[in-house]
């Protein structure tokens, strides 16, 4: 009687389990690979246009409660954008994420001058996005981010038939 009970209990704790969703967790953290949203995709949820992230992402992990994401590239990657600007991207970007605010970024830089310096917020002000490098920002429109560039060749690659122009910006300003 008691293994009879006992076969019970187990043949209903297994069709039970087998019934519940295969991604139920006590985490907000999702990791989407597969054809879950993409991560420029999930930038546009947050207001954010999804040339702001290279082509060649090939993973990202999102905490929606805490807004801290990560993003993945194959190798760092860096580009020039029309000769103005040169970006390099680390193979990790992380940082956090709510509505028009990208902040406490990492592994991304821009090069001023002759050196290079972390770009470690970006916001959404209308039509512009403002980039601050902590003691200095400069802000662009946001139809220069419509497309995403091409490690190495940025938005001018070989074969690519698009006409570019210039990106428009507002050069680099002290923020005091």
């Amino acid at each position: 009687m008691a293994l009879s009970l006992l076969s019970t209990a187990l043949c209903l704790i297994l069709i039970f389990s087998q019934s519940l969703p295969s991604s139920v967790s006590s985490s907000k953290e999702t990791n989407f690979l597969d054809q879950d949203p993409t991560a420029y995709e999930i930038l546009g949820d947050y207001n954010f246009p999804k040339g702001l992230l290279p082509k060649g992402v090939v993973a990202y992990s999102l905490d929606t409660a805490t807004g801290k994401f990560s993003a993945f590239l194959n190798g760092t990657c860096s580009f020039s954008l029309e000769g103005s600007y040169q970006l390099q991207y680390k193979s990790s970007i992380d940082g956090y994420i709510s509505k028009g605010r990208l902040s406490r970024l990492r592994g991304v830089s821009v090069k001023l001058f002759f050196m290079w310096v972390d770009i470690i917020e970006v916001s959404r002000n209308g039509d512009d996005l403002e980039f601050s490098v902590g003691i200095a920002g400069a802000g662009f429109p946001i139809d220069n981010f419509e497309e995403c560039p091409q490690c190495g060749c940025g938005l001018n690659c070989v074969g690519d038939n698009r006409k570019v122009s210039k990106i428009r910006s507002n050069p680099f300003v002290s923020s005091s």
